[in-house]
Protein backbone atom coordinates (compact mmCIF):
# COMPACT_ATOMS: atom_id res chain seq x y z
CA UNK A 1 0.00 0.00 0.00
CA UNK A 2 1.72 3.43 -1.23
CA UNK A 3 1.45 6.03 1.41
CA UNK A 4 0.26 9.31 0.01
CA UNK A 5 -1.98 12.49 1.11
CA UNK A 6 -5.39 11.09 0.78
CA UNK A 7 -3.94 7.90 3.21
CA UNK A 8 -2.79 10.31 5.94
CA UNK A 9 -6.00 12.55 6.31
CA UNK A 10 -8.18 9.63 6.31
CA UNK A 11 -5.50 7.96 9.54
CA UNK A 12 -5.87 11.35 10.84
CA UNK A 13 -9.57 11.45 10.96
CA UNK A 14 -9.49 7.74 12.63
CA UNK A 15 -7.52 8.74 15.07
CA UNK A 16 -9.34 12.12 16.26
CA UNK A 17 -12.26 10.16 16.19
CA UNK A 18 -10.97 7.07 18.45
CA UNK A 19 -9.69 10.28 20.13
CA UNK A 20 -12.79 11.67 20.54
CA UNK A 21 -14.82 8.24 21.24
CA UNK A 22 -11.92 7.16 24.30
CA UNK A 23 -12.93 10.43 25.78
CA UNK A 24 -16.35 10.62 25.67
CA UNK A 25 -16.69 6.81 26.91
CA UNK A 26 -14.14 7.58 29.87
CA UNK A 27 -15.89 10.62 30.99
CA UNK A 28 -19.29 8.55 31.44
CA UNK A 29 -18.49 5.15 32.77
CA UNK A 30 -15.83 6.25 34.83
CA UNK A 31 -16.55 6.89 38.51
CA UNK A 32 -14.06 8.75 39.84
CA UNK A 33 -15.11 11.49 36.73
CA UNK A 34 -18.85 11.47 38.55
CA UNK A 35 -19.83 14.98 39.39
CA UNK A 36 -22.79 16.16 40.94
CA UNK A 37 -24.55 19.79 40.62
CA UNK A 38 -23.71 22.01 43.97
CA UNK A 39 -27.51 21.80 44.66
CA UNK A 40 -30.49 19.68 43.84
CA UNK A 41 -32.77 22.76 43.81
CA UNK A 42 -31.04 25.04 41.51
CA UNK A 43 -33.86 27.36 40.97
CA UNK A 44 -35.26 27.41 44.14
CA UNK A 45 -32.10 28.11 45.54
CA UNK A 46 -31.29 31.28 42.94
CA UNK A 47 -34.42 32.67 43.69
CA UNK A 48 -33.49 33.34 47.57
CA UNK A 49 -30.06 34.66 46.77
CA UNK A 50 -31.38 38.33 47.19
CA UNK A 51 -31.90 36.98 50.83
CA UNK A 52 -28.67 35.75 51.19
CA UNK A 53 -26.91 39.17 49.56
CA UNK A 54 -28.83 41.20 52.60
CA UNK A 55 -27.58 39.09 55.31
CA UNK A 56 -24.12 39.19 54.22
CA UNK A 57 -24.46 43.01 53.84
CA UNK A 58 -25.60 42.91 57.88
CA UNK A 59 -22.62 40.55 58.55
CA UNK A 60 -20.37 43.36 57.16
CA UNK A 61 -21.78 46.10 59.47
CA UNK A 62 -20.07 44.22 62.58
CA UNK A 63 -17.29 45.77 64.50
CA UNK A 64 -16.29 41.94 64.17
CA UNK A 65 -16.98 39.06 62.55
CA UNK A 66 -16.96 35.36 62.69
CA UNK A 67 -13.12 33.67 62.63
CA UNK A 68 -11.94 30.02 62.47
CA UNK A 69 -8.94 27.93 63.51
CA UNK A 70 -8.29 24.56 62.93
CA UNK A 71 -6.97 23.56 66.14
CA UNK A 72 -5.93 19.87 66.95
CA UNK A 73 -9.76 19.05 68.05
CA UNK A 74 -11.49 20.55 64.92
CA UNK A 75 -12.62 23.41 63.48
CA UNK A 76 -13.31 26.13 65.72
CA UNK A 77 -16.16 28.76 64.54
CA UNK A 78 -15.51 32.10 67.06
CA UNK A 79 -18.67 34.55 66.85
CA UNK A 80 -18.45 38.11 67.67
CA UNK A 81 -17.05 38.61 71.53
CA UNK A 82 -19.60 41.66 72.35
CA UNK A 83 -22.57 39.39 71.71
CA UNK A 84 -24.31 37.17 74.03
CA UNK A 85 -23.78 33.80 72.86
CA UNK A 86 -26.87 31.94 74.46
CA UNK A 87 -28.72 34.44 71.64
CA UNK A 88 -27.23 33.36 68.48
CA UNK A 89 -29.05 30.90 66.45
CA UNK A 90 -28.75 29.43 63.33
CA UNK A 91 -26.55 26.82 61.32
CA UNK A 92 -23.82 25.53 60.25
CA UNK A 93 -23.17 23.73 56.97
CA UNK A 94 -19.93 22.25 55.69
CA UNK A 95 -20.09 21.23 51.82
CA UNK A 96 -17.12 18.98 50.42
CA UNK A 97 -17.12 19.95 46.64
CA UNK A 98 -15.41 16.63 45.59
CA UNK A 99 -18.00 15.01 48.03
CA UNK A 100 -21.74 15.20 48.48
CA UNK A 101 -21.55 12.40 50.95
CA UNK A 102 -19.40 14.08 53.46
CA UNK A 103 -21.76 17.34 53.39
CA UNK A 104 -23.31 17.95 57.15
CA UNK A 105 -25.16 20.63 58.93
CA UNK A 106 -24.79 21.74 62.47
CA UNK A 107 -26.85 23.42 64.15
CA UNK A 108 -25.92 26.69 66.16
CA UNK A 109 -26.68 25.92 70.27
CA UNK A 110 -24.04 27.83 72.05
CA UNK A 111 -23.33 29.26 75.33
CA UNK A 112 -20.07 30.39 74.73
CA UNK A 113 -19.02 32.26 71.83
CA UNK A 114 -17.35 29.52 69.64
CA UNK A 115 -18.70 26.26 67.82
CA UNK A 116 -16.21 23.31 67.29
CA UNK A 117 -16.85 21.12 64.55
CA UNK A 118 -15.43 17.78 65.86
CA UNK A 119 -11.80 16.57 63.96
CA UNK A 120 -13.32 13.42 63.09
CA UNK A 121 -16.45 15.33 60.94
CA UNK A 122 -13.91 16.69 58.73
CA UNK A 123 -11.36 15.17 56.29
CA UNK A 124 -8.09 16.66 54.72
CA UNK A 125 -9.04 19.12 51.72
CA UNK A 126 -11.26 22.03 50.64
CA UNK A 127 -14.82 22.72 52.44
CA UNK A 128 -16.67 25.35 51.87
CA UNK A 129 -17.81 26.92 55.33
CA UNK A 130 -21.51 28.85 55.47
CA UNK A 131 -22.47 29.71 59.19
CA UNK A 132 -26.10 31.31 58.65
CA UNK A 133 -27.03 32.95 61.87
CA UNK A 134 -29.14 35.45 63.97
CA UNK A 135 -28.33 37.30 66.68
CA UNK A 136 -31.50 39.38 68.33
CA UNK A 137 -33.48 38.85 65.11
CA UNK A 138 -31.14 40.16 62.41
CA UNK A 139 -29.66 37.13 59.96
CA UNK A 140 -26.43 37.47 58.95
CA UNK A 141 -24.06 35.33 56.96
CA UNK A 142 -20.97 34.05 56.56
CA UNK A 143 -19.21 32.34 53.63
CA UNK A 144 -15.39 31.05 53.55
CA UNK A 145 -13.85 28.53 51.49
CA UNK A 146 -11.36 26.67 54.02
CA UNK A 147 -8.62 23.59 53.37
CA UNK A 148 -8.54 21.63 56.20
Amino acid sequence: MKFNWGTGIVLAFIGFISFIMYFVLTMNFDKKFNHDLVTEDYYKAELAYQKDIDKQNNAKTLKENITYTKTSDGLLIEFPQDFDAKKITGKVFLYRPSNKHLDFETPISISEPYLLVPDKRLLDGRWNLTVDWQYNGTPYLYKASITY
